[in-house]
């Protein structure tokens, strides 16, 4: 647990006494303050959270991190510019810290108290798969060692500090999904980080749009293995079917362990059985020897994350029937959900966000299936120059993976043009404007027995049709 000294020395480099105000960890949320924390005030483009500096002190914050002076009398150190005078300090709480910059403080502190545990950080980055991979390498990883990993999307300049925050004494691995955007973000988190071993899952389209090409999301997502120590210390663990990762094996220092379904590697998946809603099954092989093994994990995608889960255990010291035993008996959440709802309707429910990449592979799950498919897909976002080829390539697909398409937004129509072209009988394609319409319409689509695949990006809202699938069971 870090303390209140710990936290100035972060700041100032200036070794203090210990000060008997320990915190429980860090939030940039009022609402989520519990005692003792620290609450970051952060500005936003609609909020800034020095607005809400008292609100945060009412439920039980200890300190708090402010760039700007507040309107309340609260007791203010000021550790800006060399003002920060030791034996001037106030411990009362509530307390505020004044900083130059909120977030840049906390990403200090965050890499000090990082500092302070000699434990090993792998850090996972990639277009798809992050998630997946990071529970069931962690999931795996708990069977042997204290492991910590990043809870759901903290995974960017703000939620991975907040998350190492919460590393204890007793951790011997923390698992970090690192998220992209832009370049120079993921070398930022590694700066924070300092991971010994780096797990690339592939390069995609998405965040296009922010981050320029597909050339320059991989020159992002990069920055992983490029920060990590050479080896014996430093370890990348590549995919050797996605040609953009294999390219980042010139881009390390450390020593590369690859892996893949297609191309040489030194883990390879082969045998692969799909058992529908059942899970998927593989023979993992390595060095000569192979291990037979089975997962609830859906689809044959899902291979790939058994075999970065299977990579990271394996760099871990795990042996190789450990690592089988977990992987046939770890339970993870993933962001594809699979439930069956009254009149045997089957949904996977992947709504969390969209991008070519993750749509082709939910499609593929649904191809799968036995008995009428339904494919209710919105547009895809961020793709930047790739958003006409993106559309086109899930119209393609989707044009044999599903009986039913229904498609919500704009750029959706590239995928009912696509999907025309390539035979797509036109009787059994719906567009809609909004997934409000979209949910307002698809009680007539369904039939008992069905299979649905709800997906889209974020911001088209498809849980709506979630909430009306329930509703209408």
């Amino acid at each position: 647990m870090i303390n209140l000294a710990a936290v100035i020395t972060a700041l100032t480099n200036q070794k203090i006494s210990p000060l008997d105000v320990n915190l429980s960890g860090a939030v940039i949320d009022s609402r989520q303050v519990k005692q003792n924390n620290m609450f970051v005030a952060l500005p936003g483009e609609h909020v800034d959270g020095h607005d809400f500096v008292g609100d945060a002190f009412k439920r039980g914050a200890a300190i708090a991190l402010i760039d700007r002076s507040l309107q309340e009398p609260f007791d203010t150190v000021d550790l800006q510019h060399g003002m920060f005078k030791p034996e001037n300090l106030s411990i009362s709480p509530p307390l505020c810290l004044k900083v130059p910059n909120t977030l840049e403080a906390l990403q200090k502190i965050a890499a000090y108290w990082r500092k302070q545990h000699p434990l090993r950080v792998i850090g996972i980055t990639g277009s798809v798969g992050k998630t997946s991979t990071k529970e069931l390498t962690a999931a795996i990883l708990s069977r042997k060692y204290s492991v910590m990993k990043n809870p759901g999307n903290y995974n960017n300049e703000i939620g991975l500090p907040l998350s190492l925050l919460e590393l204890q004494p007793d951790h011997d691995i923390a698992v970090l999904e690192m998220g992209f955007y832009v370049p120079g973000e993921i070398k930022t988190l590694c700066d924070i980080a300092q991971p010994q071993v780096g797990v690339l899952t592939n390069i995609g389209t998405v965040h296009a749009e922010r981050a320029g090409s597909q050339e320059n999301i991989a020159r992002g997502k990069a920055e992983l293995v490029q920060s990590l120590p050479p080896e014996p210390d430093g370890i990348a663990i590549l995919n050797m079917d996605d040609p953009w990762v294999r390219w980042m094996t010139d881009q390390t220092q450390a020593q590369v362990f690859s892996y893949g379904i297609k191309e040489k590697a030194d883990l390879k998946a082969t045998d692969i059985q799909l058992h529908g809603f059942e899970g998927v099954s593989c023979q993992l092989n390595h060095q000569g020897k192979r291990w037979h093994v089975q997962s609830p994990l859906l689809g044959e995608f899902s291979v790939y994350t058994i075999l970065r889960a299977a990579a990271s255990a394996f760099v871990e010291g795990l042996t190789w029937q450990e690592i089988q035993a977990g992987l046939n008996t770890s339970k993870v959440e993933i962001r594809m959900r699979h439930y069956t709802l009254p009149d045997s309707l089957s949904v996977l429910d992947d709504t969390y966000n969209a991008s070519p990449a993750s749509t082709l592979a939910a499609l593929r799950v649904l191809e799968e299936v036995e008995g009428r498919r339904i494919a209710v897909l919105g547009d895809m976002l961020e793709l930047g120059i790739y958003e006409q080829e993106g559309h086109q390539a899930v119209g393609k697909y989707a044009a044999h993976a599903a009986d039913v398409l229904i498609l919500v937004g704009e750029r959706s129509k590239l995928i009912a043009k696509t999907a025309i072209e390539n035979e797509f009988p036109e009787g059994q394609l719906h567009w809609y404007p909004n997934s409000k319409q979209a949910a307002k319409a698809i009680n007539q689509f369904l039939h008992e027995g069905d299979t649905i695949l709800v997906k889209g990006s974020n911001s088209m809202h498809m849980d709506r049709i979630l909430s009306v699938l329930e509703v209408l069971t």
